[in-house]
């Protein structure tokens, strides 16, 4: 039934940001069979680059879970625009991979990168659940402290 994901996100108070228009010669998804691909999104804040910083100076692992969460909502809302506005085609999300800016001796990228799985199984139940990578980088783009990239299977 067309509608089932937008009633969830209805119903958890979540409204989608506008999709962030790609930052380089690169488009923001790519379907293959039943396959989609997004490409890293950073997060966005009324417009800006927000979370700036790296873990374990700058940024707390509670603020560093918020920006991966704000991800998430980025990448949903590419989903949403390569699925023609229909988030009820998303049969699972595949995997996750977050990228967490971070000090040499910061090791808590999985609890940072739990603020994106979190919200894909609190919005998709069991087909949230995915396989996933947290890595820790030196830097990131325009100095945020969190990237996430998705592959989803769609109907």
């Amino acid at each position: 039934m067309a509608g089932t994901i937008d009633a969830r996100l209805s119903e958890l108070g979540i409204e989608l940001p506008p999709a962030n228009v790609p930052a380089g010669n690169y488009v923001p998804y790519v379907q293959t069979g039943n396959l989609l691909f997004v490409s890293g999104q950073i997060p966005m804040v009324d417009g800006k680059p927000g979370f700036i910083g790296r873990l374990g100076a700058e940024i707390e692992v509670e603020e560093g879970a918020k920006a991966a969460r704000t991800c998430a909502l980025a990448i949903l809302s590419q989903v949403k625009a390569a699925l023609g506005g229909d988030l009820d085609r998303v049969k699972r999300v595949v995997k996750l991979t977050g990228f967490v800016a971070a000090t040499p001796d910061f090791t808590g990228q999985p609890t940072v990168v739990n603020g994106a799985s979190d919200l894909m199984v609190e919005i998709f139940g069991d087909a949230g659940r995915h396989a996933r990578a947290a890595v820790g980088m030196s830097s990131l783009p325009a100095g945020v402290a969190v990237e996430v990239e998705a592959v989803l299977e769609v109907a």
